[in-house]
């Protein structure tokens, strides 16, 4: 039987024709502990589709665009032709007017063996180039942030469609239920805000969490610990809630609202115990905190790719790390004076996150993923670069991708992707390849057809994996 085929009914239908519904499998805990062994939770662990060859996915965001010509995409061609508009990229329209072509200021070098080519920008990452592969070709719909946000997590440009982390969640569960399947981590709030996050019409619990994260775990998880009532009292009072909750379902039928209000419950009842210990970083060594530089100011990036880490080490499927609020990266004007800040701060903890990951083998078993919604023009918008929903970089490392190598190209100015194109299409079909799922199978039945992560898009990188 294929659980994730959901041809006739959806998940819940099929659950609610069973006399149980999401409802139940949320109470399972509360009834014994022979109930909670014998039937399972919408969290638990389901068989994939295939052999996997990654078990999580840590996504580094760069929300707002970062610049490929700036960073991992080198086009020596922009100071030959510095100033001028050639013909091959009169026809490309992006957001706002453009002016003549803007070498970058910031040198590229040959790292690993490998010898891949990346900008001085990300000198500590480059010493992970090895285990990276960069993809060149990168390009999306809209030269927009709000729809590529959309599309970058949901596969749509509207707000319509789950995340890809709720899609994976739903098709696999989660080896920690004590703890979110899909964890966001700000701070702040990317444009969109939680829209980016959302299951929408998938069943509530697959929704990312979002955790505003900071060093003091108050702020991360406000009102985490209850000072009014013993453990005891809570499971007693929560009992009574869920047995109210359960009567509403059976009197009324299924509820998608209530349902997920049963989960978020028990979920947040069991976090009480996994939170603390999985937040608190006072126990890492003195030889991590200095990997991730948490000793020199404690930069909240730094922190929560190391919290990434630690997340996926406990069993959490996917990790998104936002850079920080809003678009950082949106570098309208003084895109080089930009871009060198935000490297400075997010070069050092991305390659302490690779090597950590590595040291205690969870890079085989970890897919990660860096990437904005899109790329930034090489032509110049005064001392900024437009938005370039053309052609973009993107880079995997781990999870049985092959490492030391670029795919794909852009023209010779870092403008179009030509060569081995790949749309987010692509890239959440070749994400969900690794994590064994077949994104033309991996479906949820909803107003009277299938829907699917990738629609009726997608191809697998078969030539990056390893």
């Amino acid at each position: 039987m294929n659980h994730i085929d959901t041809a006739r009914h959806s998940r819940r239908e099929l659950l609610a024709r069973c006399g149980t519904g999401l409802g139940m499998l949320g109470l399972s805990s509360v009834l014994s502990a022979e109930a909670a062994e014998s039937r399972q939770g919408p969290l638990s662990v389901r068989a994939p589709h295939f052999a996997p060859r990654a078990k999580h996915i840590i996504h580094l965001y760069m929300n707002g665009g970062p610049s490929q010509v700036d960073t991992f995409d080198p086009k020596p061609a922009l100071e030959k032709y510095q100033g001028q508009r050639p013909d091959s990229i009169a026809g490309l329209k992006t957001e706002n007017n453009t002016g003549g072509l803007m070498p970058s200021p910031f040198k590229f070098r040959r790292y690993g063996q490998s010898g891949l080519e990346i900008s001085d920008l990300f000198a500590n990452v480059g010493r992970c180039a090895d285990d990276l592969c960069v993809i060149r070709s990168m390009h999306t719909n809209v030269p927009n942030h709000e729809p590529s946000m959309f599309m970058m997590n949901s596969g749509h440009v509207q707000s319509v469609r789950p995340s890809y982390g709720s899609w994976l969640v739903y098709g696999l569960g989660s080896e920690n239920e004590n703890l979110p399947g899909y964890m966001v981590l700000g701070p702040g709030l990317p444009v969109n805000g939680a829209a980016n996050w959302s299951s929408r019409f998938l069943p509530g619990i697959f929704q990312g969490t979002h955790l505003n994260a900071k060093a003091d775990l108050a702020q991360m998880v406000p009102n985490l610990k209850n000072s009014e009532l013993s453990p005891i009292a809570q499971r007693e009072q929560l009992d009574l809630i869920q047995q109210l909750n359960r009567r509403q379902i059976e009197q009324s039928g299924s509820d998608p609202i209530l349902e997920a209000r049963i989960e978020s419950l028990e979920m947040a009842f069991r976090m009480q115990t996994a939170a603390p210990e999985t937040f608190d970083m006072s126990h890492e060594t003195a030889t991590t905190r200095k990997l991730y530089g948490l000793d020199d100011g404690g930069r909240d990036f730094a922190h929560n790719c190391l919290l990434a880490r630690r997340l996926v080490e406990r069993g959490v499927r996917v990790v998104q790390v936002y850079y920080g609020n809003f678009q950082p990266w949106d570098t309208h004007g003084e895109n080089a004076k930009t871009h060198k800040r935000l490297c400075d701060e997010v070069d050092p903890p991305i390659a302490a996150l690779l090597t950590d990951l590595k040291q205690r083998g969870l890079l085989d078993e970890t897919l990660v993923l860096w990437s904005g919604e899109f790329g930034r023009t090489p032509a110049s918008q005064g001392t900024g670069r437009d938005h370039n929903h053309w052609g973009f970089s993107a880079w995997l490392a781990g999870g049985g991708v092959k490492g030391g190598m670029s795919y794909g190209a852009t023209d010779e100015f870092g403008y179009r992707a030509e060569v081995d194109r790949v749309h987010v299409h692509d890239l959440h079909a070749t994400m969900l390849h690794q994590m064994g799922l077949d994104h033309e199978q991996l479906t949820y039945r909803y107003s009277g057809r299938d829907f699917r992560l990738t629609d009726v898009h997608g191809r697998v990188v078969q030539e990056i994996l390893a």
